[in-house]
Order: C-alpha cells, then structure tokens, then sequence
C-alpha cells in the first residue's frame, strides 16, 4: 500500500485524482481544526520555557532528528540548558516518561531513543506534548528551552519558533494533502513558520518565503552496533560483499550516501519506523543507519554497522534562533 502511495505522491500515477475528493476531506478537517484554536474552542498549552518545534510538511523522514541535535548543541553553546521532548512514534508508550540510552526502543520509539543517545540532555516522549515537556521540567528545572522534534501539527503545545525541514530530493512531491499526496497541511503553511531548511539541496530550489536555509547530512564515520566505541571507515570494508538497511522515510538517501562514499551494496530498503526481528538482516557485512541501529543492536552479528551523521548548517539559522528567543524572552542571563 505504501509503495502504491509513494508512486502516487512523487511520480505518474493515473488514478490519483480518485483520491482528490478524500483529501478535500481532509482539508476541510484541517480546517475546522484551526479554526477551534483560533476561537478558543481549542486550548494551546504554554510552558513556562521557550518551546522551539522542529517538524515537516510532509509525511515520512526529512533530516528533523539531526537537525534537533544540531539545535540542541547550538543552545548549550549560546548558554542555554535544553531539553527535547517527542511524540515518541513507533514505542507502545504514550504516557509521558523519561527516555535514557538504555531505554527499549520498542517502548519509546527509535528516533527518541536515538536523541537520548547522542544529545547532551534530557529526552522525555509522550502522545501529548505538553504534559511530557511539563515532566521533563519537573524532572529537570534547570531547563530553560524545550525542542520538540515533529511537533508542527500538534498545536496542543504553544510555541515560539517553527523550523520546517523539506527533503530536497522528494520537496512536496505532487503538492496534494493527504491522501492524493504527502502533505500534512498545505504549502500556504509555509508562509507562517519562522525558518525552512532544505535537506541536501537550496531554498533558491524552491518557492519558500525567507528566511531558508541549507543543510546537508555528513558522515564517514561506521560504529559498530555490538561495540560502538569501535570504528571504521569506507576503505576498510573493501573488498567485502555489503549490504545496506535502510528503515527511514527516504532509503534511498542512505543508499545514495553510501555509494558517495565508495561503497557498493546490495540495497534492502524498510518502511519508516520498521520493527525488525533478526530474519530481517542479511548475512554478512550489514551497513544500516543509526536509526535502524538502536532497534538491530541487541540481535544483529558483530559485522553489523552504523554510520553516524550530522546536519551541516551555516551560523545564520543559530543567530536566527538566538535572536528570536532574545527578542520575545529577554537576554539570557547565568
């Protein structure tokens, strides 16, 4: 179903105007919706903390994860003391609870468990938002600043800044909402956050009001799922048959990414937030995502490795988001 859609949203697909009628429905859906925010009739919560939303037009993967982390090291150096806080897609829970490195990603979701593993600061999921930001300041007060990774749409929590991230390769595929086409919300929306980042490509390649940014995800580096703290390069799996997993929204981004490198493998792409069990994994040399890595580590072979990224961005989306929380909170002070 999901490829049938994926041919739909990003190519020719001759029966696509059968599912206008239903993303008519969807709209208008989306509509009322804002409409009861505006009137009241729906409540956004505020925290007592400046709240900063990461998130896409779009369904599927964009780069939001590591652009969170990139975020998240720009506060702590700018003096801030961050937090993150996420829906926790994927996990069975949805209670707000405290997400730790060693946490089951079967429970709080791959992409949660992957923050807690590399920023330098708590992680708390929960179906609704603003109770898990509420948890994580109760746990943590010297929290100052909350991310909230893929929370555009939840306007259940209020928010100070809005980045929205956009795969350069795939953009808004055929423009239509949900379920002609991939978008959450229209392209109008665009119009109403604070910055939009392109992932892999320019704003110049799209029609985005400013301020836009570039970003690009870079990695050379492969741990290993049994042992992260070993390593290895492309020129070291020379030689070997690889093969590449990828469960993200995009696959076929990784599997781009690995031949930049030099690197030939046989490719097995996922659906996103794909639940694996060991017969999922090939024999032998397994190259997979860091995302993938954290729901693989506890049954994949000791040949099994992950190759770590980070967003690349230029200091103007920093001093952008320095700024903005200058502005509507006041200077930061020690």
């Amino acid at each position: 179903m999901r490829s049938f859609l994926d041919r739909c949203w990003y190519g020719a697909c001759r029966i696509r105007f059968l599912l206008l009628p239903f993303s008519l429905v969807f709209f208008l859906l989306l509509a009322c919706r804002r409409m009861a925010y505006r009137a009241g009739l729906l409540r956004s919560r505020r925290l007592p903390v400046p709240v900063i939303v990461v998130g896409n037009l779009g369904v599927g993967g964009s780069g939001k994860t590591p652009l969170t982390l990139r975020i998240v090291q720009w506060l702590s150096e700018l003096g801030f003391h961050p937090g993150i806080i996420s829906r926790g897609y994927g996990g069975s829970a949805r209670s707000p609870r405290a997400v730790r490195p060693d946490s089951d990603p079967a429970q709080v979701g791959d992409e949660p468990l992957l923050l807690a593993r590399r920023a330098a600061c708590p992680v708390w999921i929960g179906a609704r938002r603003a109770l898990a930001g509420e948890g994580l300041l109760g746990a943590h007060p010297e929290v100052d600043v909350l991310v909230a990774d893929d929370g555009l749409q939840h306007y259940a929590l209020a928010r100070d800044l809005e980045i929205v991230v956009i795969d350069a390769r795939r953009g808004f595929g055929n423009g239509h909402l949900l379920p002609a086409g991939p978008l959450r919300e229209p392209l109008w929306r665009l119009a109403t956050v604070d910055a939009a980042v392109v992932n892999g490509g320019h704003p110049d390649d799209f029609v985005l009001p400013p301020p836009g940014f570039s970003m690009n995800l870079r990695g050379e580096t492969f741990r290993n799922l049994r042992d992260p703290a070993q390593t290895a390069v492309a020129a070291d799996f020379s030689g070997r048959t690889l093969h590449a997993l990828a469960g993200i929204g995009h696959p076929q981004r990784f599997f781009d990414q690995l031949e930049r490198l030099g690197l030939t493998a046989t490719p097995h792409p996922f659906p996103d937030h794909h639940v694996y069990t060991e017969k999922d994994l090939p024999a032998g040399t397994l190259l997979m995502t860091e995302k993938d890595a954290v729901k693989c580590a506890s049954f994949a072979s000791s040949d099994a490795w992950f190759l770590e990224v980070d967003a690349e961005l230029g200091s103007g989306l920093k001093t952008l988001i320095d700024h903005t929380l200058k502005a509507r909170h006041g200077p930061k002070t020690a």
